[in-house]
């Protein structure tokens, strides 16, 4: 790893805490490196051998069985993953690709195990991080089991809406395939969703949704801080 490289790293929640001697050892073998789009970086089943970090650009975390494949999640900078079968020494549980050229910190799984066993700050950092993924997988399955699919459209269109400033426009920040999966929904249920939400006032265009009702939206979707917010 190239050392004007480092100070980015060392800024990042996991390791501002840590001592420079820590973040060394944690450094020690690590790699950072830029994939280009559709790059298979993990399989579920194989044993995990980095953490990863992504730095820039986007992933897709996939669960596949009898043939059929679902997005789990989309990780954004500066996300994890994944860091329950690191800790473990397991297999891991999903796969990852990359959606976009993306740049990722991969930091070899022996060296975060030996260290969360002689670093404090370290170690309530990983507890951090391991609390923040366990609250996400409640609230997505809170929305799962308690929202209707043509509510669940909604309240994603609303959280994206608010995240890109509010402005009456939202872009999709995937396609349509991947939000539906995202959804627990098929593409066509998908498309009837829309077709449901039209009279609540949003227009899609392509991967561009326009809102001209955001009141009766937010009404149909009843946004709940406990599924929809990071609290």
């Amino acid at each position: 790893m190239r050392e004007h490289d480092l100070p980015e790293i060392r800024a990042l929640e996991l390791f501002r805490t840590m001592s420079e001697e820590s973040f060394a050892e944690l450094m020690h073998a690590a790699y950072l490196q830029t994939f280009p789009t559709q790059v298979q970086l993990i399989s579920e089943g194989d044993l995990a051998d980095f953490l990863f970090i992504l730095l820039e650009g986007r992933v897709e975390l996939l669960g596949s069985t009898a043939g059929r494949e679902t997005t789990m999640a989309i990780i954004k900078p500066f996300g994890t993953f994944i860091l329950a079968a690191v800790l473990m020494d397991a297999i891991h549980l999903m796969s990852a690709r990359t959606t976009e050229k993306s740049r990722v910190l991969m930091i070899p799984a022996r060296n975060i195990r030996d260290l969360l066993a002689k670093d404090g700050d370290f170690a309530r950092a990983i507890v951090v991080e391991l609390s923040s993924c366990y609250r996400a997988v409640v609230r997505d399955q809170k929305n799962l089991k308690l929202r209707s699919s043509v509510e669940r459209l909604a309240n994603r269109i609303i959280s994206l809406h608010n995240a890109q400033g509010a402005t009456g426009t939202v872009i999709l920040p995937y396609d349509k395939k991947t939000l539906a999966s995202l959804l627990n929904m098929t593409p066509e249920n998908l498309s009837r969703a829309f077709g449901t939400l039209k009279a609540y006032g949003v227009q899609v265009d392509n991967e561009r949704i326009c809102l001209s009702d955001l009141t009766g939206l937010e009404t149909l979707a009843q946004p709940n801080r406990l599924i929809d917010e990071r609290v």
